[in-house]
């Protein structure tokens, strides 16, 4: 199953994987809630899924589709920095991450990887990883971000797109209360001073990780 927003994007991602002798494509879905609506319809034995999507992102898909189908081998494929990103969906379940500018070789390869059982992550991150648990790097060095939970780290993202918390909330499906306690914790994580600190910090992260995002593309 191929999950993402951008038609052309899924017809290139179908034009690699159907060329090839031993697996093939068996739906494509456009974001989350169609993604889990069709997946029973399907049963795939692999999801492929990009980060964000409209309505609801990458990673409440994978905690929904691993709630009902725990075995299920999930991979994410992004334009988003794998150094903010890889870790968070490994941590919700996903089997593996690959940026969409890896190539198609390195997309097939991660593809067999995880149908074969196993978890797949560039050089790099698998480097950082074991990094982080060897504990030779003080967790402290890291990016204040990562102490976010998905939830913060979602409305973070889109305070960063200049959403209002009415905005974040219909989006998202809560209330206005959730939103402003979400918001709370950011700012406390984030050792920020008030409401205007967050904005200011979340557009500034926002445009940074765009410029990423389209020198990669």
């Amino acid at each position: 199953m191929l999950v993402d927003d951008h038609p052309m994007m899924r017809a290139g991602l179908a034009q690699i994987i159907n060329k090839q002798p031993d697996i093939q494509t068996c739906c494509e879905c456009g974001s989350a809630p169609e993604a889990f609506e069709v997946f029973h319809k399907f049963n795939p034995h692999l999801v492929l899924t990009d980060i964000t999507l409209p309505g609801k992102n990458g990673i409440e898909l994978i905690k929904d589709l691993l709630a009902v189908a725990p075995k299920l081998p999930i991979l994410v494929i992004s334009m988003h920095d794998e150094t903010m990103y890889a870790e968070r969906v490994l941590r919700a379940g996903a089997r593996g991450y690959i940026m969409k500018e890896s190539g198609g070789e390195n997309l097939l390869i991660a593809i067999r990887q995880v149908l074969n059982g196993q978890v797949y992550v560039s050089p790099r991150i698998s480097a950082m990883i074991l990094d982080n648990l060897s504990a030779r790097k003080p967790r402290s060095s890291s990016s204040p971000i990562e102490k976010l939970s998905d939830r913060e780290f979602e409305i973070f993202q889109l305070i960063g797109q200049g959403k209002s918390t009415r905005d974040i909330a219909t989006q998202l499906h809560l209330s206005l209360k959730t939103v402003e306690v979400h918001r709370g914790h950011i700012r406390g994580k984030l050792e920020l001073k008030d409401a205007m600190a967050l904005v200011h910090q979340a557009i500034r992260w926002f445009e940074v990780e765009g410029n990423r995002a389209n020198t990669s593309t």
